[in-house]
């Protein structure tokens, strides 16, 4: 077997090449420290360095205003569901969710806790198969806030708008599967949140970009972790970070950097993606199952004419080095997650296999 196979999981995902073998050095020795990144205080002058340049770093690539903090947190985004609602949805107020899959729900759920939800749009009629069009989405009076998924892994579906969110509120993204994928116009939202393990590094770190006066206007007493002023007080080291998370995040940044940003980063992610779609859309064989005008660049899904093909499928893509490609437990079939880090020879390789495979079975 190769050294290095294709990797199309979902999530932990793909790491660029480069980062991996500069962490391979540091976590033996970092900065000619003779520590590990691993090893480190969290408090100590390497991790200063490696903190604050993830930071530094990030602000570049997104263009992060200086009035919005940059937080670097734990618990994924099933975390920030609940942080989300406890710090901000009153009890007697009302917060306008957009439910494009199974992850937005979560949200919902959470969210249900403190207060009330009114689903402002929904593709759940078509098995989430699409995007709501903006001129669908009906917002409440008076929301608390307005939240959505950019990125849904499961369906294979994207945001190409932006959500309006009226005065008096604030619109609060979930990006965990295609943050830095493409430019954000971070103005435009109060709060953003990201898991780290599909386009930014490891599981365990999670990624907040908040304006800098929400964490103040918390609607109820919380425990302290939970409350988003503590992490910004303490400057993401309240307690003790995922350290070699940041620091891999941090070198994530650094290579999208070198690549020309995020700009350049849109334009390979919808290369690599045509490839797979045009080969979809010319097939008689396999099938998408997002609508053309939602799918996601991030996360290809489609499946073949039967279950026992697609298993058949999954087992010879294995045999030839392409990992990852079982669809979800919960919708089956097939989904080849290519976060900015897959290469784009992976796309083309894995299009000439299906027509293969195709021409094998059809």
């Amino acid at each position: 077997m190769a050294e290095r196979i294709y990797n199309f999981s979902a999530g932990p995902a793909v790491l660029p090449e480069s980062v991996l073998r500069d962490a391979q050095r540091d976590i033996w020795n970092i900065a000619d420290s003779g520590i590990g990144i691993m090893e480190h205080s969290h408090r100590s002058a390497v991790f200063d360095r490696v903190l604050e340049e993830a930071e530094a770093d990030c602000r570049t690539l997104a263009a992060i205003p200086d009035n919005y903090r940059v937080l670097f947190l734990q618990g994924g985004a099933s975390t920030q569901f609940l942080m989300v609602a406890a710090n901000f949805l009153a009890e007697n107020r009302t917060a306008d969710y957009l439910n494009t899959g199974a992850w937005a729900a979560k949200a919902i759920k959470e969210a249900g806790f403190y207060g009330n939800v009114h689903v402002a749009a929904t593709s759940e009629d078509e098995n989430f198969s699409y995007i709501p069009p903006v001129e669908s989405v009906v917002l409440s009076d008076s929301p608390a806030y307005v939240h959505y998924t950019s990125n849904n892994t499961i369906f294979g579906t994207q945001f190409d708008y932006v959500p309006e969110c009226p005065d008096g509120s604030f619109l609060v993204c979930d990006m965990s599967s295609d943050i830095f994928s493409r430019p954000i116009d971070v103005s435009r939202y109060g709060l953003i949140y990201a898991g780290a393990q599909k386009n930014l590094g490891p599981s365990g770190v999670t990624l907040v970009i908040i304006r800098d006066d929400l964490p103040g206007q918390t609607v109820r007493p919380l425990p302290t972790m939970l409350s988003y002023e503590t992490h910004v007080t303490a400057g993401s080291r309240f307690n003790t970070p995922p350290a070699f998370g940041v620091y891999i995040v941090g070198q994530v940044f650094k290579w999208i950097i070198a690549q020309d940003g995020l700009k350049t980063m849109a334009e390979r992610n919808s290369e690599k993606a045509s490839v797979l779609y045009d080969t979809i859309d010319h097939s008689s064989f396999f099938r998408g199952t997002a609508r053309e005008n939602s799918r996601s660049t991030m996360n290809v899904c489609f499946r073949a004419p039967s279950a026992e093909l697609e298993k058949k499928f999954i087992a010879d893509a294995s045999a030839r080095g392409f990992s990852g490609l079982k669809g979800h437990r919960s919708v089956g079939g097939m989904r080849a997650s290519i976060y900015n880090a897959f290469p784009a020879a992976g796309c083309e390789a894995l299009a000439e296999f299906m027509r293969e495979f195709e021409a094998a079975n059809g």
